[in-house]
């Protein structure tokens, strides 16, 4: 067995540290989100709340619960993310998978047009129009369709598949196998991490985004969770500009916003777990050569 020398037992405790110091800043504000949406409205109103619950009170998450509109935004939200990232992880295959192809013609080109978009958009107002000459506004397909390839993510999956020995691909075309059984009966299976952490990636992605339903979608029927929180946090903020509005009021308003916050950030983070230990070998070896 080999004994650590003293540098590396010291280098280990200060990485320990630094992660613990991490974890502490990264855990902080849910903590403290969590403690305000489970507290009184009159500790809310007055400040007294910071990492631990006052006043005990279930109302926020209750009412939440009870709302159409949230229930409606997050069973929305959920079909919404599964559906987009299979399309994501479908379209993303599509692409990287004949970039590994040496006599594809004009893969040079086409390579360089895919990296000229990462670096050049075409801007919020172009964007707008296009999705009008397209029928998007207020469609469902706003929300799917314009987000579906992220290059990126492309260029990981391309870099995994190019980690996939040569030999294995060409013993396969000897035997007689097509272009795309060469790709389910081979690269699907071997590629499992660098899919689940694709998949997280589309995932989080559109969970969290709101930006698009923002502008191109004005139904209620269609918002996501998040372009439904937006919408609290405005209510919040202007219960508590307000100043004819009771305490009660505003302390129920602020609890509420935090109770949406946490039930929109916690479904998330329990699909981590799942996908854990493909994330850091999909990232990692993702990136081993280009």
């Amino acid at each position: 067995m080999k004994v650590k020398s003293v540098k590396t037992i010291i280098g280990d405790y200060i990485f320990v540290f630094l992660c613990v110091i991490v974890a502490v800043i990264c855990l902080t504000p849910m903590i403290s989100l969590l403690a305000k949406s489970l507290s009184s409205t009159k500790y809310l109103v007055a400040g007294e709340v910071f990492f631990l619950p006052k006043g005990l009170n279930f109302k926020a998450y209750a009412y939440v619960l009870k709302e159409e509109k949230y229930i409606r935004s997050f069973i929305w939200t959920v079909l919404l993310t599964v559906i987009c990232t299979l399309v994501s992880l479908t379209i993303t295959s599509f692409c990287a998978y004949p970039l590994i192809y040496d006599n594809l013609k004009g893969k040079k080109v086409i390579n360089v047009l895919i990296t000229f978009t990462m670096f050049f958009n075409a801007g919020m107002i172009p964007n707008y129009m296009l999705m009008k000459s397209l029928h998007f506004i207020n469609n469902p397909l706003v929300l799917i369709v314009p987000s579906c390839l992220s290059i990126y993510n492309m260029i990981i999956m391309r870099s995994f598949f190019y980690g996939i020995p040569d030999s294995l691909r060409e013993s396969a075309e000897m035997d007689g196998a097509s272009f795309f059984k060469i790709f389910t009966n081979i690269y699907l299976p071997l590629s499992k991490p660098v899919y689940a952490t694709l998949a997280l990636f589309y995932a989080v992605g559109r969970w969290n985004g709101y930006t698009d339903a923002l502008m191109y979608v004005n139904d209620e029927k269609l918002y996501p969770l998040q372009r439904y929180l937006y919408d609290i946090l405005n209510s919040a903020k202007q219960v508590e500009a307000s100043r004819l509005e009771s305490q009660s009021v505003v302390g129920m308003a602020e609890s509420m916003k935090d109770a949406v916050v946490m039930f929109s950030t916690i479904p998330i983070l329990l699909v981590y777990p799942w996908l854990q230990r493909y994330f850091i070998a999909g990232a990692t070896l993702g990136a081993v050569k280009e």
